[in-house]
């Protein structure tokens, strides 16, 4: 009797042994079946973000912030950042009541006025407005004297039209 006691134990330790050798096995093979997924995964985000970062380059090719040659224009003025000077100073004719000046458009539902600003150089700047339902852009140019004025000159403008 006692000889089949230790008999049983053994198959039955056997066995326990013989499942977690087997399940050792499988779970190693999915670990590394997820490594391989996630390495995969990171050199597709590698790759979309070095795509990213160039695309970024390629949008701030245009932009006084990137143009030293075009920043030389300011080195005389001792502007920090001349860009967000000659942004601030565009942005000031939406502070007038009405439309804004440089808008050749009567706002339809309220009065335009200037939300987004590229400034490509030290001459030009791109420029988005609205008045909350209609939109438009336009192309200013721009001259920034030495007692800090800026003077502002409509160029080109363009009011899309609604699709709806």
């Amino acid at each position: 009797m006692k000889n089949k006691i230790f008999l049983y134990l053994f198959v039955f330790a056997a066995l326990i042994v013989l499942y977690q050798f087997i399940s050792t096995g499988n779970f190693e093979k999915a670990v590394n079946e997820d490594i391989g997924d996630l390495k995969k995964e990171v050199t597709e985000l590698k790759d979309s973000l070095q795509q990213s970062q160039l695309k970024i380059l390629d949008i701030q090719y245009f932009s006084l912030e990137n143009n030293d040659d075009a920043l030389a224009y300011y080195d005389h003025l001792n502007l920090k950042n001349p860009a967000r000077y000659i942004e601030d100073k565009l942005l000031e004719t939406n502070e007038k009541k009405g439309n804004n000046p440089l808008v050749p458009y009567e706002g339809m539902e309220n009065d335009f006025k200037i939300n987004k600003i590229k400034i490509l150089n030290h001459k030009w700047i791109l420029a988005d407005f609205s008045d909350g339902k209609y939109w438009g852009d336009l192309v200013i140019k721009y001259e920034l004297k030495d007692d800090l004025g800026v003077d502002f000159i409509l160029m080109d403008h363009l009011l899309y039209a609604r699709s709806n």
